[in-house]
């Protein structure tokens, strides 16, 4: 659907492909695979972008292996692509000019763990649902929680978040350093396990978000929270969806600590009962968590309820039953495959915009009347706490009519976001899909600054090109 910023790549030459793959086969043996279908697997999209495998993918176990790969590819120019779990959503893993994918998966490992301190050492292949499964016993956990069961690497690189982020933070906030591949095989190490640092400039946060472009990563420092005393998940059916917006933006105003706020609209709601076999209301509908002491949680969910009643909130139910809040979370994390089904073959793009608070209301309804205007199905789910919302638009990809529609749609969305003082994206990133929004956001100076910081780290341009600034 969207045009891809990387008509300008320049493939490797062949000899020079011929060279690297040579020698990593020399290094890597069968760890370095050559075979189509893996090499797909190794591009796949949940978009409408065009899947773009590499010539090759090399199977990393420890950071030595990335050192290596990197150098090899340097040396002739090939690019380099990290791989984690491949759930970005606007073609981060793809490899517009072919090139070596670097997996990360099997370096997995939990280094340290310091759960008095609340931090840990990470490899960043990773997932979050196998660290917290291992923190488990500790009395601690990570927070982050995108939906899928991403890698750490893979979160840390997109600037992730997700639907703790309301009062836990992105992944911006919860990565304390990095040890980072840079272009010629070296190591980068950006900071400390200290909370605080003034040292310098701040150069973990330069590579959180820099999705691949500027180094890999190979290992992370990261904060941990304890784990609550008491849970508590809630759910509120409203008659609007301006309601349900107005809820959110009064709980946040007056401070309520809400852990978790999702915001489904109807068309979600009914989608993801019967994905989910749930019987829940089928107009808009708030999904909640609280965490704190029993009290806590007993106080923040009767103050939770009293603003919903004000705004039109129906029955306002809560459980602390790990299985009812795993279950009720599940769906909502199974949304997008919810969505998929409501239109076997249809093509699916989850895309997101993130707005200040004060302005949700505004946005989310402006995007319901610009879907019924263009007789589009797109259900509406967002991590509206911190004013994100996300869009799953179905399309017959072979229509070319509903297609152009779609990309109205998807265009508008983003205008109005930052019409409002918003962004085109609150998680998904740039890669390629949203490279062309990134100059009306930030302006022709800061995309040069970028672009100063890229020649400067990686001067060949190897590391995942064409992802974030067209090529340079």
């Amino acid at each position: 659907m969207d045009t891809i910023a990387s008509s300008n790549l320049k493939r490797p030459e062949p000899q020079a492909l011929a060279s690297t793959l040579e020698a990593l086969a020399a290094r890597f043996g069968n760890r370095l695979i050559t075979s189509q279908a893996v090499r797909d697997q190794h591009a796949h999209t949940t978009t409408w972008l065009a899947p773009e495998p590499p010539d090759a993918v090399v199977m990393a176990q420890e950071t030595a292996d990335i050192q290596d790969a990197v150098r090899i590819c340097a040396k002739n120019r090939v690019p380099v692509i990290a791989f984690g779990t491949g759930t970005s959503l606007e073609g981060q893993v793809n490899a517009p000019a072919g090139g070596v994918c670097i997996d990360l998966r099997d370096m997995n490992n939990v280094l340290e763990v310091h759960a008095d301190d609340l931090d840990c050492v990470i490899q960043p292949g990773i997932t979050r649902k196998a660290l917290n499964e291992y923190l488990r016993d500790q009395g601690v956990f990570f927070p982050i929680d995108p939906g899928a069961d991403a890698s750490l690497g893979g979160m840390a690189s997109t600037r992730a978040s997700g639907t703790n982020a309301v009062r836990y933070g992105t992944m911006r906030d919860n990565v304390l350093a990095l040890k980072v591949v840079r272009a010629d095989g070296e190591i980068i190490t950006t900071g400390t396990r200290a909370k605080k640092s003034s040292a310098g400039y701040d150069l973990t946060h330069l590579f959180v978000g820099a999705e691949g472009t500027l180094g890999i990563i190979s290992e992370l420092t990261i904060k941990l929270r304890g784990i609550p005393e008491t849970i508590a998940a809630a759910a509120c059916s409203f008659e609007t969806l301006r309601g349900a917006c107005q809820a959110t933006i009064l709980a946040i105003q007056t401070g309520i600590p809400v852990a978790r706020i999702e915001l489904l609209n109807a068309a979600q709601v009914r989608a993801c009962n019967a994905y989910s076999k749930l019987t829940l209301p089928e107009t808009p509908l708030l999904l909640l968590e609280f965490h704190g002491s029993e009290n806590e949680v007993a106080e923040q969910s009767r103050n939770f309820s009293e603003i919903a009643n004000e705004c039109g909130g129906g029955e306002f139910s809560w459980t602390t039953r790990p299985e009812d809040r795993t279950r009720l979370w599940q769906a909502r994390h199974d949304g997008y495959w919810a969505v998929k089904a409501l239109r076997p073959g249809a093509g699916v793009v989850a895309t997101d915009v993130c707005v200040p608070i004060s302005r949700l209301a505004d946005c989310v309804m402006e995007t319901e009347a610009d879907l019924n205007r263009l007789n589009l199905q797109s259900p509406i789910v967002g991590h509206v706490g911190d004013g994100n919302f996300h869009c799953s638009l179905l399309c017959d990809v072979d229509d070319r009519d509903e297609m152009a529609r779609g990309e109205e749609f998807m265009h508008r969305l983003v205008e109005r976001a930052q019409a409002m003082g918003g962004t085109c994206t609150g998680e998904h990133g740039i890669g390629q899909g949203k490279q062309k929004y990134l100059k009306a956001e930030l302006g022709s100076e800061a995309i040069d600054a970028m672009r100063a910081l890229k020649r400067a780290l990686d001067p060949e341009n190897i590391f995942n090109p064409g992802k974030i600034l067209p090529a340079i």
